[in-house]
């Protein structure tokens, strides 16, 4: 969610600031905020709405104090306005504090704050608990202030404190919210993501949970929650910035569908050795290993979640071995079976869902193994785990998900082949197969993408419903899922996917005339059922939009749109049938007039329960 940006150096720190939030908008907020010092004292402005409102404002200012903090805020306690903005301050305006994240207790502490030490209060926040306490316990020591006030809180944040009386140096603390420092020659800096320091330097210190660090201009010190100096190794940044920037499309969700390709040969070509046999980096899971585990967890939120609905028909089919796939949100609070004989796989494109990264600690602490399925390097999750599967989708900046997801299927066929074969569940003719056409996919995706005009014009005519159902069968029921959700959080169609043989139990009755309906009708085994689905949903008046397979043209009979993706087998279908319900979300999106990229109400990395 929120971003946070930190400047320590002999530059000026606004207009640095400013571009660095400017760099993490895809992660979601409604206000934003500065708090540099001028004149010997901290200098905030804060405003509600977009960061250009507030760049507007401070730019033109004579902000030159090279020492600051920005922050973008999603609305969690207090509606969006400028008071409820940080960065917030104590009651002198002395200390200035950013934060992402949730303190739990902060009410109790606003209680003891306003009666015991008669703190005034200016915004609805939980911040501000934290900017009053650090005031409190301040003695001319900034970092001991900090330690005292964390050992209060209680929740799941990152923030970063400025203070007047210190204007050489800048504290930050992460809990289960992530933080990287940037290292550069006479000027650090902190950030919540890579993307808004990567103009500045490649090299970069990721911070640990319960870690608490010290910034000046020439050094960064960072500690652990006992107060000991921690030794930290540098993370070189390999990717460009160009490759999280436009680069000519209109948006950056449309940039992402068309990399595709690219993603799922990376994922696949990167681990397959000159015989065709997937090696899965550093991760060693043998015969035995495998012989021990007597079921599997795949666990992950939205988007990552179908990716592990379609990972759970994988395993079981290609490996045999049986597999419950959970949201991450509601994993904990059922006292799921877990020990010494459960392998769990987590699934999140940024590596720091805290809902996720909750369950994976649980597992953990259960005695699970820990598999994790991630596209950040170097992020929480895959830090946490005993072995870690990237995917090489590359920076994905658009709120909604695209090459992420089928960067993940593929990661998921991979595991589950490898399980398969080395556990002598699969032959390796089948195995040979499966790995040839998964290879054919990029090409087979570009085709997709080269021929979307058909779906343009189909969002054209479509744009205007306000209720669309997706349904399937099988795996079409697991994308259909996916592509619902993609339709409702960018364009705000109330859009809903089921599973097809479930029609006559209550989801039909909302069928009316015009109702649009998107039919996944990929599978062969199931083919002639969606045959008969889409016509019952025909007979009640619906608009039939068809995904189906080159040379089935059966359903052409029943549809009024066909949507013909590339034949394929059954099991790999998702690749491809995501990507033209992709491309129809985008295009309503854009034809309603949406913002496709930050999508109101969501953010792009969900760091608070």
């Amino acid at each position: 969610m929120c971003g946070i940006v930190g400047y320590i150096g002999d530059k000026k720190a606004t207009p640095i600031i400013v571009d660095g939030l400017s760099r993490l908008e895809y992660r979601g907020y409604d206000s934003a905020g500065i708090a540099v010092f001028k004149d010997n004292k901290v200098q905030v402005e804060k405003y509600e709405g977009r960061l250009s409102v507030l760049a507007d404002k401070v730019l033109e200012k004579d902000y030159n104090g090279t020492i600051g903090i920005g922050h973008t805020r999603w609305a969690t306690h207090g509606a969006p306005s400028d008071a409820n903005s940080h960065p917030h301050t104590d009651q002198t305006g002395d200390i200035a504090v950013i934060h992402n994240g949730i303190i739990e207790n902060y009410m109790k502490l606003k209680e003891w704050l306003i009666e015991e030490k008669g703190v005034s209060f200016k915004s609805e926040t939980d911040t501000e608990v934290i900017a009053h306490l650090i005031n409190y316990y301040y003695e001319g020591d900034l970092l001991d202030a900090v330690f005292k006030t964390i050992e209060k809180m209680e929740g799941a944040y990152a923030i970063a404190v400025v203070c007047k009386d210190e204007p050489d140096k800048i504290v930050a603390v992460r809990k289960d919210s992530p933080l990287i420092v940037g290292l550069g020659k006479g000027e650090n800096f902190l950030a919540s993501d890579i993307p808004a320091i990567l103009k500045h330097t490649r090299d970069v210190f990721l911070i640990e949970n319960d870690e608490v660090v010290l910034l000046t201009k020439d050094r960064v010190t960072i500690y652990n929650e006992l107060r000991q100096v921690q030794a930290r190794e540098i993370y070189k940044v390999t990717w460009d910035v160009e490759s999280a920037e436009k680069e000519g499309y209109e948006h950056f969700m449309i940039k992402e569908i068309h990399e595709q390709p690219k993603g799922i040969h990376e994922t696949l070509n990167r681990r397959l050795n000159s015989e065709g046999i997937i090696e899965l980096d550093e991760i060693k899971i043998t015969k035995e290993d495998l012989d021990k585990i007597n079921k599997i967890y795949i666990v992950a939120c939205g988007t990552a979640y179908h990716a592990g609905l379609v990972g759970k028909y994988a395993i079981e089919k290609f490996a045999k071995i049986p597999v419950n796939c959970d949201i991450a949100s509601e994993f904990r609070y059922r006292d799921p079976f877990i020990d010494e004989n459960t392998l769990f796989i987590a699934v999140s494109q940024s590596g720091e869902t805290l809902d996720t990264l909750a369950a994976l600690r649980e597992a953990k602490r259960r005695g699970a193994r820990i598999l994790s399925v991630v596209n950040v390097v170097g992020s929480s999750v895959a830090r946490e785990s005993h072995d870690v599967f990237y995917t090489w989708a590359g920076p994905e900046i658009a709120v909604a998900s695209s090459k992420a997801y089928t960067t993940q299927l593929t990661a998921m066929y991979m595991i589950a082949l490898h399980m398969g074969l080395t556990k002598g569940a699969l032959s390796r003719e089948r195995y040979d197969e499966i790995i040839a056409e998964i290879g054919k996919m990029p090409e087979k995706v570009q085709s997709i993408l080269d021929d979307f005009t058909d779906i343009q014009h189909l969002a054209g005519t479509q744009f205007n419903n306000e209720s669309v159902f997706f349904m399937g069968r099988g795996l079409d029921i697991d994308v259909a899922m996916e592509g619902s959700l993609k339709l409702k959080e960018i364009s705000y169609i109330n859009s809903s996917a089921i599973a097809a043989g479930e029609l006559k139990h209550g989801t039909i009755a909302l069928i009316e005339d015009g109702t649009l309906v998107v039919a996944l009708a990929t599978q062969d085994k199931l083919y002639e059922k969606m045959l008969s689905n889409i016509k019952e949903v025909k007979a009640r008046g619906a608009h039939v939009v068809a995904i189906a397979k080159e040379g089935n043209k059966e359903v052409e009979k029943s549809a009024d749109t066909v949507i013909y993706i590339p034949d394929t087998m059954d099991e790999l279908a998702p690749i491809l049938s995501v990507v033209p319900q992709q491309l129809f979300s985008y295009y309503v999106a854009v034809a309603r007039g949406c913002d496709v990229d930050k999508p109101r109400n969501l953010a792009k990395s969900v760091t608070v329960e």
